[in-house]
């Protein structure tokens, strides 16, 4: 009998000692400390991710301000007021694609006017004289269509500078799209819209703010990784 609570007593799991409770007290300590600094960099981060976005180029003398497509009518607003400045000698304008959508409202009896006709009508009441006002040719379907179509453009007018005027979360893909594909010569000035309500440093409180920030860092990540996600052609 006592040979058996003797080896009871021996297989036992030893407890801890005292300096091995220690040790693995100042691991958990540590490991706790580690998680709240990530965890605080990762908060602190987030909150400049939508004012990191907007960028915003000094201006100079340049051959067109362009009204990238979108946020009407703040885009052509700004641009107006660059061209105003006396900062470029044209506005160019883009056409939106809408090939399949006015297809389809067509078929229902519903004419759909390009965007770039209301942009052309803002560009008139803010002073810009219609033959300073260009619609450059081929449809465009996002970022990177706009840049090959301006840059192309730019090219055959020999010049050696180009203003981009688009929403404020938008500029710096927009920035870097063109570095990715043109480089930087011809040179690109990319400007924000001023009559934005984007709030970049507070944009996940609203939804507006917080889609544009999702969609601007995939758009980026797109960018960096060589464009592997294309827009569908059915769209055109």
């Amino acid at each position: 009998m006592s040979m058996v609570v003797e080896r009871t007593a021996s297989s036992a799991p030893a407890k801890p000692t005292g300096k091995e409770r220690g040790h693995w007290l100042r691991l958990s300590l540590v490991t706790l400390a580690l998680a709240l600094v990530a965890a605080g960099l990762v908060a602190w981060a987030a909150a400049r991710l939508g004012t990191w976005l907007v960028v915003a180029d000094r201006l100079a003398p340049s051959s067109a301000v362009v009204v990238l497509s979108g946020q009407m009518p703040y885009r052509a607003m700004e641009a107006a007021a660059i061209y105003r400045e006396g900062w470029a000698r044209e506005v160019w304008l883009t056409e939106w694609s809408q090939t399949a959508l006015r297809a389809d409202l067509a078929r229902l009896g519903i004419n759909v006017l390009r965007e770039d006709h209301y942009s052309r009508e803002v560009l008139r009441r803010l002073g810009v004289p219609d033959r300073a006002i260009r619609l450059l040719e081929g449809g465009v379907l996002n970022t990177v269509d706009e840049i090959h179509v301006v840059a192309g453009e730019l090219a055959r007018a020999g010049g050696q500078r180009v203003i981009l005027v688009t929403s404020p979360p938008h500029t710096r893909r927009v920035r870097d799209t063109w570095l990715r594909l043109v480089g930087s010569s011809p040179a690109v000035i990319v400007r924000p819209t001023t009559g934005s309500k984007y709030d970049g440093a507070r944009w996940w409180r609203h939804t507006d703010d917080a889609l544009a920030v999702s969609r601007e860092v995939f758009g980026l990540m797109n960018v960096w990784a060589g464009f592997p996600v294309q827009p569908d052609p059915r769209q055109r």
